[in-house]
């Protein structure tokens, strides 16, 4: 009969995940991960394999949790319009700048693995189809509720939407200033959100 495990495997899968957050897949050693887990390298590879079927789970249940998310803000926000502008300007919306620094663990994943790894590519395209899914079903509530040209395509729409969060994403990884990163945020909303006729 197994032993029962003796740590909290929430907590190891978040520490872990900030390691890879912070540091990004290669850069990240087992040693770290070792040591921000608290456990000893039996353990860790007991329970969860190696270091990239790790970050695979640390990936998949950090992008579960975001779209969980973004349906929940959906379903609590006033307008569907005011969903899909919150998704575009979250980036910006800590004042020290730091969460913009820090980015998206999907997008940053993305960016390094995506081109080498198929299972990075295949969780990112998973997740991105999820997240213009949802700002689909937005849109075309923003549509019925008057605020978006009900004879736009919204799943267009919604594409450009994430392609422009996308973009604020990777400035705000620059160290672009906040406001700065708002302005664009401003700006790309304007152009993308096509206004019903008056």
């Amino acid at each position: 009969m197994p032993r029962p495990r003796e740590f909290d495997e929430e907590h190891v899968v978040l520490a872990v995940r900030d390691a890879f957050w912070d540091r990004g897949y290669a850069a990240t050693s087992m040693d770290d991960l070792l040591r921000v887990s608290g456990l000893g390298k039996g353990s860790l590879y007991g329970a969860f394999g190696d270091k990239r079927r790790l970050f695979l789970r640390v990936l998949r249940e950090y992008d579960d949790a975001n779209l969980r998310g973004l349906r929940e803000r959906l379903g609590s926000a006033a307008r569907g319009v005011d969903m899909v502008r919150e998704f575009v300007h979250d980036v910006a919306d800590d004042p020290t700048g730091a969460a913009a620094r820090r980015g998206c663990l999907l997008a940053n994943s993305t960016a390094e693995l995506a081109t080498h790894d198929p299972d990075v590519a295949a969780e990112a395209r998973r997740s991105y189809e999820a997240i213009t899914a949802i700002l689909t079903e937005a849109l075309e509530r923003a549509q019925r509720e008057g605020d978006v040209d009900p004879d736009a395509d919204a799943a267009e729409v919604a594409r450009a939407v994430l392609a422009a969060q996308l973009g604020v994403v990777a400035l705000g990884r620059t160290g672009m200033d906040v406001a700065a990163l708002t302005e664009v945020a401003r700006s790309a909303l304007a152009r993308l959100l096509p206004a019903p006729a008056p």
